[in-house]
């Protein structure tokens, strides 16, 4: 099977909401020929919802259930070829064991891009799967999965080359954990060496923001007037690129595993600064493009800002795609391709 062979299969494809990623998929299974229907892993996006969800899933479970309990309604009768599921956080068990008896014919398939550390719902779930796929490296090793890093999407590979930038750095993301220490850090040694700088933090809600602040020290010396409460779009972030020469990346402590913002940057031409030290092992490693920091004792080197960025290789730009990621989790086993033995 390659690509071509999408025509007119049929994909029951479950994911939680993030930034549209999940539609980005959807729409390009259909680009490819197939016929998606798409549902939402939770019953709803509502701040509370997410954090009982994560919390204490056993408060809203009848919720939960009913949910999925109606998605077996409006599926009734169809017949799938494959059954795709990203994180697995919400999804009962009763509803895989359902459809597995369902669609005898269908070809279970799971991916995340979280840790089973931070989402243990999923390990108890995977079972029901024939493939099994994650973007963690050590999640992969410990539970004999196949790794498969995450991807980016086409416009960021038909990004326009900008000689000029107006930005030399740019910080898009989430407020969470240290980073905003962290690119504070960074902005003001860029200030230092003239070097401009855009950054844009984005925050749930205003709820979010006032629990973290009671509950979260890192977020003590946050400025809450540098907080946006609207998440920008894809073609927002793309403006934002176009007008930058170098990203910065800020993984979250507890995550090992690469970024999306990290393939974005790579397929945009971009170069990177990047707290994930893990990214050294990839085979796609190049000191000129990608900049290690050390979370809690940053030095950074002016000839990194003042030097270009390295093009990577048709092939492995190919890889890096979002064609390429869904070649690798329907398709073939890669595993093997990404780090550096």
């Amino acid at each position: 099977m390659n690509l071509d062979s999408f025509k007119n299969k049929k994909i029951l494809y479950i994911s939680i909401k993030t930034f549209n990623y999940e539609l980005e998929i959807a729409n390009k299974l259909r680009e490819l020929g197939a016929k998606v229907d798409y549902f939402d892993e939770r019953p709803s996006n509502s701040v509370l919802t997410k954090g009982i969800i994560r919390l204490k899933r056993s408060f809203i479970q009848k919720k939960i259930d009913t949910y999925y309990k109606s998605i077996l309604k409006k599926i009734e009768g169809e017949k799938y070829d494959f059954f795709f599921l990203v994180k697995g956080e919400a999804i009962p068990s009763f509803f895989l064991a359902k459809l597995k008896l369902l669609q005898k014919n269908c070809s279970f398939i799971y991916y995340t891009w979280d840790s089973f550390e931070n989402n243990p719902n999923a390990f108890s779930i995977l079972h029901f799967f024939d493939k099994k796929l994650t973007f963690d490296p050590l999640d992969a090793e410990s539970f004999k999965l196949e790794f498969r890093p995450l991807f980016y999407i086409d416009k960021y590979e038909k990004m326009k080359n900008v000689k000029k930038s107006k930005y030399k750095m740019l910080f898009l993301g989430t407020a969470h954990s240290d980073r905003y220490r962290i690119s504070n850090d960074v902005v003001n040694w860029c200030k230092k060496h003239d070097f401009s700088t855009f950054t844009y933090y984005y925050m749930q809600s205003k709820l979010v923001y006032f629990l973290k602040s009671k509950f979260d020290a890192s977020f003590k010396d946050f400025d809450y007037k540098k907080l946006n409460f609207k998440s920008l779009s894809i073609d927002e972030i793309i403006k934002y690129y176009e007008d930058s020469s170098i990203i910065l990346d800020i993984n979250h402590p507890n995550q090992r595993g690469l970024t999306m913002r990290t393939f974005e940057a790579l397929g945009a031409g971009k170069k990177i600064i990047t707290t994930n030290k893990e990214i050294k092992k990839y085979s796609f490693y190049n000191s000129n493009n990608i900049f290690v920091i050390d979370r809690e004792n940053i030095e950074l080197e002016k000839a990194f800002f003042e030097s270009n960025f390295n093009p990577i290789n048709e092939v492995m730009l190919s890889e890096m795609s979002i064609r390429g990621w869904i070649k690798s989790v329907f398709i073939q086993n890669d595993s093997n391709y990404w780090l550096n033995k």
